[in-house]
């Protein structure tokens, strides 16, 4: 792709790491960088490195960032003129996506239609069937919401329930007993609210030990699309993934060829522009899809590593307009790739989100390593958000050295004034069955007793508590002080 750009900045309708991702391909494309901005985080990187910030408000954080009248109007008043929404708030709001393009705005994603159809869970889920794709048994609570119990029950346990405008494992419940079903629902409904502002949900038949292997897709307006191969997303906690690899594992050749495949069918089908990812749930009996994400994922990154390939910039150009400068037997994969996600959460806690103060940040480097961040030395680590702070992505020749490269990075990496998941990465990271491929989705569950942070011995924690005294001023100056009986004496020697 090539040539000027017909708009000169462009709103990040997001924050946190990908904020600052997206911000740093924007800035080095020659185009001024909007940020949007939150009192609850306004000392992030991405506001301080942002060209100009908009400041949105609302009754919580969250609220503001996913106020799209609000957005939309406080962009037209800074003269915006294209928007990317990231991923996660509104990415995959076609009601915003609309509006953004009523605007006169650009939006740097599918058009309101794809989105409407694709981003919607239920609808996409119909669709797909239509084509002939294989899907899991399910039950779609608008289609008789008087019956949706009795429906779901019927497919038997176990199940999975979803929101209907989810994505990112989001207020997922799984039911293996039929008697919570009523409460699992509830909760479920409440949550895609609170993230999703929609209670819509639906129900599948949930597949044990299954691995969820997704498919990168980048399309532009003149009719041309591509995969950018696919990735492992299996090694997740709370329907939440912690790990991504590409190329995925275990998968032959022409497993790779069909599952990618059919995500460029269903893409095609739906008539999909700029990047979005199929994502299928693959056990014994093969694959069927789970879902489209009509935007830019948390792990693009690993495919940028094995490809080469600028996601965000080939999302931007895709959205001015321009064509793609390859074909599909044009792109090439290079190595492998391993993203892990550290979040502000206590893993031996049920993975419990935490709060507390950056005091110190190093993030890893060396050959083959990219971190993501959104955070600094300073930066608060609320409540407010997603626990997400950064990705450290390791690229290598092979797996293994990815995975050797991967583990020392995160030995390396220092994070101090809140706790985070960074120890567990290392110890999931090394795992015999994470090192031989034998992944699915359950996987953490079933070893998380080895995966616990090993107790320190009493040896070991009475000298961090002495260190942790020394380095308190006031420690220091008492052990340091000449009691006053001692000082009156003077020089007087015995």
């Amino acid at each position: 792709m090539s040539g000027a750009l017909p708009f000169g900045n462009v709103l990040i309708a997001n924050r946190g790491e990908i904020a600052l991702r997206i911000l740093r391909t924007v800035q080095a494309m020659g185009l001024r960088a909007l940020v949007l901005h939150h009192a609850a985080d306004g000392a992030a990187p991405a506001v301080r490195m942002a060209d100009a910030v908009i400041e949105v408000t609302g009754a919580t954080p969250v609220a503001a960032f996913l106020d799209g009248a609000q957005i939309v109007g406080r962009a037209l008043a800074a003269g915006v003129e294209a928007v990317h929404p990231g991923y996660g708030l509104l990415s995959e709001n076609a009601d915003f996506a609309r509006a953004v393009i009523e605007a006169g705005m650009v939006f740097v994603g599918p058009d309101a239609g794809t989105i409407a159809l694709m981003g919607d869970k239920v609808r996409a889920r119909s669709f797909v069937a239509g084509l002939g794709f294989p899907v899991a048994p399910s039950a779609i609570e608008e289609d008789d919401p008087a019956s949706f119990l009795a429906r779901a029950r019927a497919l038997e346990a176990p199940l999975l329930i979803k929101p209907a405008a989810g994505g990112g494992g989001k207020a997922m419940q799984i039911v293996r007993d039929l008697d919570r079903l009523e409460a699992a629902a509830a909760k479920a409904r409440r949550e895609g609210m609170r993230y999703f502002g929609d209670g819509r949900l639906y129900v599948e038949r949930y597949v044990e030990r299954p691995r969820h292997i997704e498919v990168q897709i980048l399309a532009d307006h003149h009719g041309n699309m591509v995969h950018l191969f696919e990735r492992e997303c299996s090694l997740q906690r709370r329907f939440q993934k912690v790990v991504e690899e590409a190329p995925a594992p275990m998968l032959s050749e022409q497993e790779r060829r069909e599952i990618c495949n059919v995500a460029v069918g269903i893409a095609q089908a739906a008539s999909y522009r700029n990047a979005g990812t199929v994502e299928f749930i693959y056990g014994e009996a093969g694959f069927y899809f789970l879902e489209m994400n009509t935007r830019l994922q948390v792990e693009h990154t690993v495919t940028e590593a094995i490809t080469g390939i600028d996601l965000v910039a080939a999302q931007l150009q895709v959205a001015a307009g321009q064509k793609l400068t390859f074909a599909q037997d044009d792109v090439r994969r290079y190595g492998h790739a391993i993203e892990a996600r550290i979040y502000a959460e206590d893993a031996d806690e049920d993975f419990a989100p935490c709060v507390g103060r950056v005091l110190r940040w190093i993030p890893s480097g060396g050959d083959g390593i990219r971190v993501d961040s959104g955070i600094e030395d300073g930066c608060g680590i609320g409540a407010a958000f997603d626990p997400l702070l950064a990705k450290l992505v390791a690229h290598a020749p092979d797996r293994d050295a990815a995975l050797r490269n991967a583990v020392r990075a995160l030995r390396e990496t220092v994070l101090l004034g809140c706790r985070s998941n960074i120890g567990f990465l290392q110890r999931l990271m090394q795992l015999p069955a994470v090192r031989s491929g034998m992944l699915h989705t359950g996987l953490i569950g079933e070893e998380m007793s080895g995966l616990r942070q090993p107790a320190l011995s009493p040896e070991i924690e009475r000298i961090l508590v002495a260190v942790a005294a020394l380095s308190s001023p006031t420690v220091r100056e008492a052990a340091d002080a000449v009691p006053r009986l001692h000082a009156m004496m003077g020089a007087w020697r015995n």
